[in-house]
C-alpha cells in the first residue's frame, strides 16, 4: 500500500462556493502512482467546508448560497457566539452541516467521479484568509 499526505493553503476566497478540484490535484501529483485507492480532502477550520456537487453550472453555486442562507441566518437573536460578527456563529453551523472532508476513490491514477462532479470549498465567513487543506492519499 501507498500512502502520501500534503498540506496547503489555499488563497482566500468570498463568500460562496468555489470549485477546488484543479487547486486539489496540483497539490498531489503522487495521485498518477496510485491504480486503487482513495483520497481524503480535509480542511483544518470550522467556519468553512468541504463537499462534493455540480462542476459546470455556476448557477448552482450560487443557489446553494442562496439557499443554506436561508437555512442558517445570521443575526438569529439566540446566537451567543457572535465575537467575530454576524456571520461567525451561522459560519460554525453552516460548515457542520456540509462537513469538514471528503473522500473520493481513485482509479487508475485519477479521480473516480462523475463527469458533471467536482470538489467544493464552501467558504462561510464574509472575510475569510487562506483555508488549511490536508490531503491523505492511499492504496494501491
Amino acid at each position: 500500500m501507498k500512502l502520501f499526505q500534503n498540506e496547503f493553503t489555499l488563497p482566500a476566497y468570498k463568500r460562496g462556493f468555489h470549485i477546488i478540484t484543479d487547486k486539489v490535484l496540483s497539490k498531489i501529483p503522487e495521485i498518477n502512482k496510485v491504480d486503487n485507492g482513495f483520497l481524503q480532502v480535509f480542511i483544518k477550520h470550522t467556519s468553512a467546508s468541504l463537499t462534493i456537487n455540480e462542476n459546470a453550472d455556476s448557477t448552482v453555486r450560487d443557489d446553494f448560497e442562496s439557499h443554506i442562507n436561508k437555512m442558517v441566518p445570521e443575526n438569529a437573536p439566540y446566537y451567543k457566539h457572535n465575537y467575530e460578527g454576524s456571520d461567525d456563529m451561522p459560519a460554525h453551523i453552516k460548515a457542520s452541516l456540509m462537513g469538514a472532508s471528503v473522500q473520493v476513490p481513485v482509479t487508475n491514477g485519477k479521480l473516480n467521479m462523475g463527469i458533471w462532479q467536482g470538489i467544493y470549498l464552501c467558504e462561510h465567513r464574509n472575510y475569510a484568509s487562506g483555508r488549511n487543506i490536508v490531503l491523505t492519499l492511499w492504496g494501491n
